[in-house]
């Protein structure tokens, strides 16, 4: 037993110290999680922000030799004179000519123009297929795919980018439309184009894990991806409701407005660039923004960090902490099994023997440790135990004997309560067969005796009554308070009396003298009571319903008085 205990002890402190270690583990193993998150969100930021400005100068590089050559074409005088009069066909071949000079720098090797006077637009190709018959067509306010042309002219001087399909002449490219202006009147717009998928190879399409790299305009509307059918065509003849923008990539409203606050903010000088974590798909992704100032583009990267920095190489880091951990825990565990555990497991010995009742066994600890002085305090308890545990047996005993009473005794009169007086008319019943008379006693008008002089005077009236009528009780009767200001009594041996002249007997008796209640006042009583002669194997309830009627009898008579039941006319009560 002694065996068994102890080991049970080593196994709860071994526990003890498993649960310890698991304790300091599961913090450390949060904190280390912790501490490689942030260091992989701050290098996958760091790296999303480096490749913003990246693909911001690719992109520039990309389209912003485009653009400038479309300017300087737009500010051509041969351009702008033959915009004012496109009829003067001097002015027509002047500007012709530098349209096709301009289309051998264009990297696209080709160019469009739009007069706006007569709406004529004209276009050559890389392969000169227009040769001679630049003059493409006419645009037409009606035509929706010439939306293009007066929603650019509406937005002012200046060169403007949209991804756009041409379906007369069936290319895909991103045009920059260039507005010539006259003072505040527009008088031609013109332009080159890059090709879409060459742009997208170029710009946005190189292969890099984790790394997915797309331009979008001030809308939002997506302008270049890889995925084509993400791009957002004829972007600028489109309403917001309508257009392919980044934003409904985004999983969750939040992340849709800060998507908006950050492109507000990398367009102001304060910042360059901006970095958040948003859901899209699905999945946490790492967004960049970048504004492209010369192209009015953003250029938005999305970056799955955990594709990027693999974070299993911190787990040699992480196993190197995990066993310097389980070292110091085997250290630990060893220390404190010589050190606590030996010693405990001779106290638990000596504790089972005072168990057992052998308080001289009590293990005495010669350590000036807590260990040491708890065995001292164990051995002094158990010799104070042991005397005290035989005096507490005997109070035990003493105590139950008097529980044992007060359960039977009705506490302010002394004599028995319901249940005592229950257990003795079940006792005196069974003892043997002789005439026994149940008799109820109420005080008349007790509730008064309350009312005028307290509850305290009528205490002192209902203990006097039980004084006075315990005296009159043989050793072979037995009487109880049965509630209240009631008593009952149970009369052995009545003979040939009638219970009804025993009950008045006692009636005379109880109201004989009045009763002192202090202060040199006495009162009168008078007392009513119902009898009845019990029948052989007559239950307690039954005879107490029928000394109970004719004690109601006797109330309504006009008390003091006595009626008994008459046991050969049930229905007769009689006085």
């Amino acid at each position: 037993m002694r065996s068994a205990l102890a080991s049970s002890l080593r196994t709860r402190i071994l526990l003890l110290t498993l649960a310890v270690f698991v304790a300091l583990s599961v913090p450390a193993y949060f904190s280390f999680t912790a501490i490689v998150n942030a260091t992989v969100v701050r290098l996958g930021t760091l790296f999303a922000e480096k490749q913003i400005l990246f693909d911001r100068y690719r992109g520039l590089g990309a389209l912003m030799q485009e653009v400038k050559l479309a300017e300087t074409l737009s500010r051509s005088t041969a351009i702008r004179e033959w915009a004012k009069n496109e009829g003067n066909a001097e002015r027509w071949a002047r500007g012709l000519a530098e349209l096709e000079h301009y289309r051998k720098a264009f990297a696209d090797h080709s160019y469009f123009f739009v007069v706006d006077a007569s709406r004529n637009y004209y276009f050559n190709d890389a392969a000169n297929s227009f040769a001679g018959r630049q003059l493409s067509h006419t645009l037409s306010p009606d035509n929706p795919r010439d939306a293009w042309y007066f929603k650019t002219t509406a937005l002012g001087e200046g060169c403007h980018l949209n991804v756009d399909h041409d379906d007369v002449l069936a290319v895909t490219k991103v045009w920059i439309n260039c507005v010539i202006a006259d003072g505040d009147k527009v008088v031609g717009v013109l332009g080159t184009g890059l090709d879409l998928s060459r742009f997208v190879a170029e710009v946005v399409d190189i292969p890099q894990t984790g790394v997915t790299a797309m331009f979008v305009d001030r809308a939002g509307a997506v302008q270049a991806h890889r995925d084509a059918s993400l791009v957002d065509f004829h972007s600028i003849t489109k309403d917001l409701a309508n257009k392919k923008t980044v934003f409904a990539l985004l999983d969750r409203p939040e992340d849709r407005a800060q998507m908006r606050a950050m492109l507000a903010r990398v367009t102001s000088d304060e910042v360059r660039v901006e970095s958040r974590f948003m859901h899209m798909g699905g999945r946490e992704v790492l967004v960049g923004v970048g504004y492209l100032d010369r192209l009015g583009w953003y250029n938005v990267t999305l970056m799955e960090v955990d594709k990027v920095i693999d974070r299993s190489l911190f787990l040699p880091l992480g196993l190197l902490l995990g066993a310097i951990m389980a070292v110091l825990a085997a250290i630990i565990g060893l220390v404190f099994k010589r050190g606590v555990l030996d010693r405990l497991a001779r106290l638990e010995a000596g504790i089972s023997a005072v168990r057992a009742g052998e308080f001289a066994r009590a293990p005495v600890d010669g350590g000036q440790d807590e260990i040491g002085r708890l065995s001292r305090g164990l051995a002094a308890m158990a010799e104070a135990v042991g005397g005290n545990t035989r005096m507490l047996e005997q109070m035990v005993e003493e105590r139950t004997d008097e529980l044992r009473r007060l359960a039977f005794r009705d506490q302010l009169t002394g004599i028995a309560n319901r249940r005592g007086f229950a257990e003795a008319y079940e006792r005196i019943g069974s003892a043997g067969r002789s005439r026994l008379a149940l008799l109820l006693i109420d005080i008349d008008a007790f509730k008064a005796v309350n009312d005028r002089f307290g509850h305290r005077a009528g205490d002192m009236v209902v203990a006097e009554t039980a004084r006075r009528l315990s005296g009159m009780v043989r050793p072979a009767d037995a009487c109880g308070r049965w509630g209240g200001d009631e008593f009952i009594l149970l009369v052995n041996g009545i003979g040939e009396l009638d219970p009804g002249a025993v009950a008045e007997a006692i009636r005379v008796a109880l109201s004989s003298r009045p009763i002192d209640i202090g202060g040199d006042r006495q009162i009168a009583i008078t007392v009513s009571i119902g009898a009845s002669e019990l029948d052989a194997g007559e239950s307690l309830d039954v005879a107490v319903e029928l000394a109970d009627a004719a004690l109601y009898r006797a109330k309504a008579d006009g008390r003091n008085r006595v009626v008994a039941f008459d046991a050969e006319s049930p229905a007769r009560l009689t006085a």
